[in-house]
């Protein structure tokens, strides 16, 4: 069984704005999750896409960064698959699919419990000559 080791790092101020929470458990991993407030509705009545691209950019953010270098986005593409209703406790899952010196390939699931709400992918080009603010320790926000 492999240990986890979780980092330390702070939320960015987008993120704190619309209340999230995460953890980074391994390299190339986060989760993010927040309530659905009111304010985060479309006139549907449903999370506005927007704030789920929102939740899923926040843990692809983290998980690309945790590896200690720079990690900027090249490209991301969401799919929406269901509707969700305010008091909602939307969770963002990122798992790397592929890491190269240069690139990284990320895979994020938005779930409402167990029900995807939507899939999010995204790639990013790696600095490794620029190290990030992420680094392991004993706690995570």
């Amino acid at each position: 069984m492999t240990e986890t080791v979780p980092f330390e790092f702070e939320l960015d101020p987008y993120m704190r704005h619309l209340g999230f929470q995460a953890e980074v458990p391994a390299p190339g991993r986060a989760r993010v999750w927040g309530e659905l407030r009111p304010e985060h509705l479309n006139s549907f009545g449903s999370a506005h896409g927007g704030f789920l691209f929102s939740l899923a950019d926040s843990a692809f953010a983290l998980a690309s960064n945790s590896h200690g270098a720079l990690a900027v986005a090249l490209s991301a593409h969401i799919e929406y698959f269901k509707g969700t209703r305010a008091g909602d406790r939307l969770e963002a899952v990122a798992t790397e699919i592929s890491l190269t010196r240069r690139t990284g390939v990320y895979q994020i699931e938005i779930r409402n419990g167990a029900e995807a709400v939507a899939l999010f992918t995204g790639t990013v080009y790696r600095r490794p000559e620029q190290p990030t603010t992420l680094k392991a320790g004993n706690s995570a926000v």
